[in-house]
């Protein structure tokens, strides 16, 4: 049975064309991805169906009184809440079912006899109500969320605004999760999962009874959970009944097919057209060409196939280090207290070293503090004298209003307009992308602006957190291919172990004594 029905709709955002009669349906217990590079709309689509945004043309039908669940790692929510007051949110029908229980008990001791059945009976009926909704397990329920997101109890003490911007996030997904939603809409549910909480994930949702959309760009997540692909292409939504793994054979089929009849067809119109400019003017043939003319105008045009986008990343080396980059000696990184035990590290000359361990352990706050952003509560790290640092911070916040364009010109104020344009395309960043309120942007489209900002910043250290966040599967193959090619030396935190066990000579572990 379909739960959702899209029916041509058509959408544009800031003047650019995301779909044009663009239809879809979602079966219940649908398992179902959202695929497609950036920019081609999938977030928005997913804002489209949770009714955050209305489409300009068409109309989306959900089959009534169905609970969809929206994962928006972005949702403002009060940062003075303790984390248990936000999640036990999702079970306040419940807990005040409980209550109305209990008053309805102890009313009995003071009402008048004739009472007593009905109100006992009342009192019963709300305890079977809460066992059938499973009640008495939900602090169960919360600990397999937490501890399967890699948190801890203890976390359930903590305010919001004491969390980590990994571990916030994780928060909000637990929160969608435990909701029992009909339907979940999930964006980038695995940003700041480390791969084994990402393997928790994968298993909670194949076994989810219900139905869900996914956005995500990590392949091996999509192949685990999908049995159905939704791809984004040339402004229509395309349908693939099967997983990822199909979906990658039969699009790569379907676009080859495409790319011949579009060839075919541009051959025909051309011979056309060149028969109505010979035939149009001469009386004993002109009937023939406007005849010709009618059908061309009648044809229905095959539109070309869009290719990937490709990326051309490069991250310029300065002149060379001595041996001992970074060394830290009895270092304490935090805030009010040391988040870890006293960090004894040693970086040498080229070496490309990833920084791991559990989300919220510290990773964003170790690079923050060699950096001198944030001050370290004890110890010492030293750089060396020649160390030119360049800097990727995770999710760094753009000034408001800026295009993209303005952001690359303000950084290098002596490139020309057309050297501007140029190192955005080759980030893949187009002249519409480049020219509009850079908020608008995707988080895949952000993060490459960022990436262009780097291109032309001579350094011998480069520093990325997270760069992979957000980024499409050809957008952090080029970037690992940069990676791979640069001559310097190279701190990398990233939690997927697929891109940088590619990259690193070896891991330094965070963790807690």
């Amino acid at each position: 049975m379909s739960i959702l029905e899209v029916e041509n709709i058509a959408f544009s955002y800031s003047g650019e064309i995301l779909y044009q009669k663009a239809s879809m349906r979602l079966f219940e217990g649908e398992h179902a991805v959202l695929v497609g590079p950036n920019g081609t709309g999938k977030s928005t689509l997913l804002k489209l169906l949770e009714k955050t945004l209305t489409p300009d043309q068409g109309f989306i039908n959900w089959v009534p009184n169905k609970k969809i669940g929206y994962l928006d790692q972005y949702a403002n929510i009060n940062p003075n809440l303790l984390v248990k007051t936000y999640l036990y949110d999702v079970f306040l029908p419940l807990f005040e079912k409980e209550r109305e229980m209990e008053r309805l008990y102890e009313s009995v001791v003071t009402s008048s006899p004739k009472d007593h059945d009905r109100l006992l009976n009342w009192a019963s009926a709300l305890g079977d109500q809460l066992l059938q909704s499973d009640f008495y397990s939900i602090k169960s329920k919360v600990g397999n969320i937490i501890h399967g997101l890699g948190l801890t109890m203890d976390i359930l003490e903590e305010p919001i605004k004491h969390l980590s911007g990994g571990m916030r996030a994780k928060i909000i997904l637990g929160k969608l999760l435990l909701g029992d939603s009909d339907v979940l809409l999930l964006d980038e549910p695995t940003n700041f999962l480390d791969v084994r909480h990402i393997e928790w994930l994968s298993k909670f949702l194949v076994n989810y009874p219900k139905a869900y959309i996914v956005v995500s760009h990590h392949e091996e997540f999509l192949m685990e959970i999908a049995n159905t692909v939704f791809a984004l292409e040339n402004g229509n939504i395309t349908r693939y009944k099967g997983d990822y793994t199909y979906y990658l054979k039969e699009r790569e089929l379907r676009m080859g097919q495409m790319e011949k009849a579009f060839v075919s067809q541009q051959k025909f119109i051309q011979k056309t057209e060149d028969f109505i400019q010979r035939n149009i003017v001469r009386a004993s043939t002109t009937k023939r060409a406007q005849s010709r003319r009618k059908m061309l105008e009648k044809i229905e045009r095959v539109v070309a196939p869009k290719h990937d986008k490709t990326y051309h990343f490069q991250f310029p080396f300065a002149s060379a280090t001595g041996k001992d980059v970074l060394t830290t000696i009895d270092l304490e990184i935090g805030y009010q207290e040391p988040l870890l035990e006293a960090l004894n590290i040693a970086i040498l000359k080229e070496e490309k070293v990833a920084i791991t361990g559990k989300n919220g352990i510290g990773k964003s706050t170790f690079l923050k503090t060699i950096l001198g952003i944030i001050p370290k509560l004890g110890g010492e790290y030293k750089w060396i004298d020649t160390a030119k640092i360049a800097y990727f911070e995770q999710d760094s916040v753009f000034d408001e209003g800026l295009t993209p364009f303005q952001v690359v010109h303000i950084k290098y104020p002596h490139f020309t307009k057309k050297e501007v344009m140029s190192l955005l395309g080759n980030h893949g960043i187009d002249y519409e992308m480049a020219t509009r309120d850079i908020n608008t942007l995707s988080g895949g489209e952000q993060t490459k602006v960022r990436l262009a900002l780097l291109r032309h910043q001579k350094g011998n250290v480069l520093i990325f957190d997270e760069p992979t966040n957000h980024l499409d599967v050809n957008a952090k193959e080029a970037l690992k291919e940069a990676m791979i090619k640069y001559q310097g030396t190279l701190i990398l935190v990233s939690h997927e172990k697929e891109f940088y066990s590619d990259i690193c000579d070896y891991e330094i572990t965070l963790f807690v004594t």
